[in-house]
């Protein structure tokens, strides 16, 4: 489950940037804005790309490692985050540690797929 802000929330920041006059003395401050606001939208895009996929493999594992059928995927992190908070998991538990990267690597392909980190952590992830 990816993290706000949502992909309407970032389409509705740009949409209000796009509208916003420009003063020509803030030419530097508007080209660096302008720079967030299409990295806003390649987050949005990746986002609703992604999305739905990632959400579906997330609810899988989710349900397999809390042994639930529940189909809230928000209901089931809390659950996650509460049983990890009580020690009833922990990184001995088959399938946390895959999942939690899983969900890391998600988040990251969507908000910073050029991240060095990232990259590495798939080069590794995928030789293993």
């Amino acid at each position: 489950m990816n993290d706000p802000p949502t992909p309407p929330e970032l389409l509705a920041a740009v949409a209000k940037f796009m509208r916003t006059p420009v003063p020509p003395e803030a030419a530097p401050h508007a080209a660096f804005i302008t720079r967030v606001a299409a990295n806003g939208l390649d987050i949005a895009r990746r986002e609703l790309e992604n999305g739905p996929a990632d959400n579906a493999a997330e609810l899988a594992r989710l349900q397999a490692l809390l042994g639930s059928a529940s189909q809230d995927l928000e209901a089931l992190n809390r659950e996650l985050c509460a049983r990890l908070e009580a020690g009833a998991l922990t990184l001995a538990t088959p399938g946390l540690s895959d999942h939690l990267w899983a969900v890391t690597l998600a988040k990251l392909a969507v908000d910073q797929p050029n991240y060095s980190g990232y990259r590495a952590a798939l080069a590794e992830r995928s030789a293993t």
